[in-house]
């Protein structure tokens, strides 16, 4: 019978009453019974990590008693048949199981794992382990640890603990959460798992375990040798380049652009390249379609293979002038050699590397790749240890004799101490979660109560004083107020937002320059004093900045990746959002949009500089263009009427106009013209698929800004979206928001 097929019931009812009654007998006295470990391997990478402990169990047969199990890519043509090179190391494979579903996409994957917990059953009852090793963060290693968990076998997880930033990430700690036991490489993996609450006394820094192997292996005198048999007899060494890039299975349309770009790169680089078949994680299928699309397996300048031995890849790892690519070998084992290293794109993001690894995380043509390979081609970086001195084998078959078969199955798990939860009633379920939201502008101090869903519950406005003192005050004096009647309300406070007027630091609550329409209020920090008075938390930004956050959480900016909000109104300001996050900027001053010049030698404005589209588009350029057409007896037409006690505005001006009058007319129109030329600018700058134009002046500029777009913006810019706000006051509803969606764990 084939080894991994299944047995008929009278076989399985024998084998397991021999193993009961052998597990029953007492060893021999003075001698300890065999531990019995059972590794399972599932494709070339964790081999190379997991042979080294097989080796070592192995040479210890009175200690223990070693099965093998191998399933996964191991037994597919395609990528090898790598089960050969654990045969050729003399190993006995106890069960060989085809566990993988053939597609290369998500679901082949699921389905992967759903045939391995299938046919895992069958031979763990058989070889019944008291100890299973599973290594790293790869779905058939999922599969493993679920199957032995539910059988109640102890588990020993190899490197976890780490971060790489995809999907890997949630499986690797998934299986650290189902292991016994852990065996990780760098502190901080210890301290990461110490974090996940596991039993720090059942963890072992041990190192990684291939680096007890390459350590050594690497000073071979027949590296020249394996130089010539894989790539050529006419390469030098650190002369070629290796190439290793695996598909990010959370992002696979972008790691696919990433390889072709990689594969244009080195073409262009014009030197000798090993390149390895990409593993069988979803997209795999499509990377070796762009490599065969290339020519890459009949071009002169690379050899393509699907395996190369690990005491081999070794060597060529250790003389290559680069390795490239997203394999963790790359942050890993090349750092041994001070080999340089370009790592390209997320799979690796979150690892510890050495100075020998460069990054670049994206990329939209091949040229950033190119000149990566420029700078890093033919370097020599110091050797690094961060993973492992050597040493790591002889720990874990030392930690795999302490463990105390006797101990009780069920792990426990180490949770930090927290405080006894509250017992909940009816009325605090029934309570609505809400912000306390503050609007300091330049006239009125305003404060609100602000629901989940965006109502504003109450309302309290006053006027905004003149010192820094008296406006502190004034505004505590305002939010206990709104404390008091919120609980009338059963409204729940989570915290308290404040938008404000200038320049705002918002990481530290501190406003560092503020407007000229708000006196004393630079350098201030305004989250200290509210936060000490009010016992809440506290978030402060820019009212810009706040309109944006407003439309992302309430308005048309809701479930778009890239927008820009621009707020009409005493001033020009506004906030941008990029792949759903408000852009602060280096320092703070992102966003300033109603500062873009738009005219060399335009009117000042108040920042001190001439030709912005606040000196043009504000409510006060506007007032200011009001008055001088008054004072010049241009303003009235037939139907308007100014009192003498009353100060003209921009509404006046913006009345003669619908009236008639060609002054008036002509001044709006330049007001739109300009803010349409800055939006024109944004436009080509920031490439936003939405502008929404906010503040009492935003419907009035709607028509002139789609003229302006239409006629001075790129053509692939002209179909954005331009939108007038619907919200009813953004202001307040962006300061709630920053308290709304941090308090209730959303990303801010």
């Amino acid at each position: 019978m084939m080894p991994g097929h299944a047995r008929n019931p009278h076989e399985l009812y024998y084998l397991n009453t021999q193993r009961a009654q052998e597990k029953m007998e007492r060893p021999e006295k003075g001698l300890k019974q065999r531990l019995r470990v059972c590794v399972a391997t599932c494709n070339r990478a964790d081999y190379s990590k997991l042979a080294p402990i097989m080796f070592g169990i192995k040479s210890q047969p009175e200690i223990f008693d070693l099965e093998v199990v191998v399933l996964g890519s191991h037994l597919i043509d395609d990528y090898g048949n790598t089960f050969r090179m654990i045969e050729q190391d003399e190993f006995d494979i106890g069960s060989k199981l085809h566990t993988i579903v053939r597609g290369e996409d998500e679901a082949a994957m699921v389905e992967s794992v759903g045939l391995a917990l299938v046919k895992l059953p069958d031979v763990l009852q058989r070889l019944a382990p008291d100890i299973l090793l599973v290594h790293g963060d790869r779905f058939d290693a999922l599969a493993l640890a679920t199957a032995a968990s539910l059988m109640n076998i102890r588990i020993l997880h190899l490197e976890g603990g780490e971060v790489s930033g995809t999907i890997d990430d949630s499986i690797r700690h998934a299986i650290s959460k189902l292991a016994h036991y852990h065996a990780v490489c760098t502190r901080s993996a210890e301290r990461h798992l110490i974090s996940m609450c596991e039993d720090h006394s059942h963890i072992l820094l041990a190192g990684c375990p291939s680096y007890d192997k390459l350590l050594s292996a690497h000073k071979r005198d027949d590296y020249a040798d394996i130089i010539k048999s894989w790539i050529g007899d006419e390469v030098k060494e650190q002369d070629y380049i290796v190439a290793l890039q695996h598909p990010v299975t959370t992002d696979i349309k972008n790691s696919i652009k990433i390889y072709e770009l990689m594969l244009d790169a080195i073409i262009s680089f014009n030197k000798k390249t090993l390149i390895l078949f990409p593993n069988i994680d979803a997209g795999s299928k499509e990377m070796v379609r762009v490599m065969r699309r290339k020519g890459i397996e009949q071009h002169p300048k690379f050899r393509a293979v699907k395996h190369v031995p690990f005491d081999q890849f070794i060597q060529l790892i250790a003389h290559a002038g680069c390795m490239i690519g997203n394999s963790s070998c790359g942050v890993r084992e090349a750092g041994a050699f001070g080999t340089p290293v370009i790592n390209l794109g997320t799979r690796q993001t979150g690892r510890e590397t050495g100075e020998n690894v460069l990054h670049v995380r994206d990329a939209d043509t091949h040229n950033k790749i190119y000149h990566a390979l420029e700078l890093q081609f033919g370097k020599r970086y110091p050797c690094s240890k961060i993973y492992g001195d050597g040493n790591a084998v002889q720990r874990i078959l030392k930690f795999l004799q302490a463990i105390d078969l006797s101990e009780p199955l069920q792990k426990k798990f180490c949770f930090p101490l927290v405080k006894e939860c509250i017992s909940q009633d009816i009325d605090h379920i029934l309570e609505t979660q809400s912000a306390l939201a503050v609007d300091l502008g330049g006239t009125n101090l305003r404060v609100g109560i602000v629901s989940m869903k965006g109502k504003v519950v109450k309302k309290y406005i006053q006027l905004n004083p003149k010192t820094f003192e008296e406006r502190i005050e004034l505004i505590l004096t305002m939010c206990k107020q709104a404390m008091v009647d919120a609980v009338h309300l059963n409204c729940r406070i989570l915290g308290v937002g404040v938008s404000t007027g200038g320049r705002v630091n918002p990481q530290d609550g501190v406003v560092l320059h503020s407007t000229k329409l708000i006196n004393e209020w630079s350098s201030v920090d305004i989250r200290t004093p509210l936060s000490s008075a009010l016992h809440l938390p506290v978030w402060v930004d820019n009212d810009g900045n706040c309109a944006a956050l407003a439309e992302k959480k309430f308005g048309h900016g809701k479930g778009i990746e890239n927008f820009v909000t621009i707020i009409t109104g005493t001033g020009i300001g506004g906030g941008i959002i990029q792949h759903y996050e408000l852009i602060h900027g280096s320092t703070f001053c992102a966003a300033e949009l109603g500062h873009i010049v738009v005219s060399l030698d335009g009117p000042e404005c108040m920042c001190g500089s001439h030709g912005c589209i606040e000196a043009y588009s504000s409510g006060l350029a506007l007032q200011r263009e009001a008055k001088r057409l008054h004072d010049e007896d241009l303003l009235l037409v037939e139907g308007m009427t100014v009192n003498n006690k009353e100060q003209v505005n921009a509404i006046h001006l913006i009345h003669a106009a619908r009236l008639g009058n060609s002054k008036a007319e002509s001044v709006l129109h330049t007001a739109g013209t300009a803010l349409g030329l800055g939006i024109v600018n944004i436009l080509h700058i920031i490439n936003p698929s939405l502008v929404i134009l906010s503040g009492v002046l935003a419907e009035h500029y709607e028509n002139p800004v789609r003229h302006v777009i239409s006629q001075r913006a790129l053509f692939s810019a002209q179909g954005t979206k331009i939108m007038i706000s619907e919200l009813e006051d953004p202001a307040l509803l962006g300061a709630a928001s920053m308290v709304l969606d941090y308090t209730t764990r959303r990303t801010f």
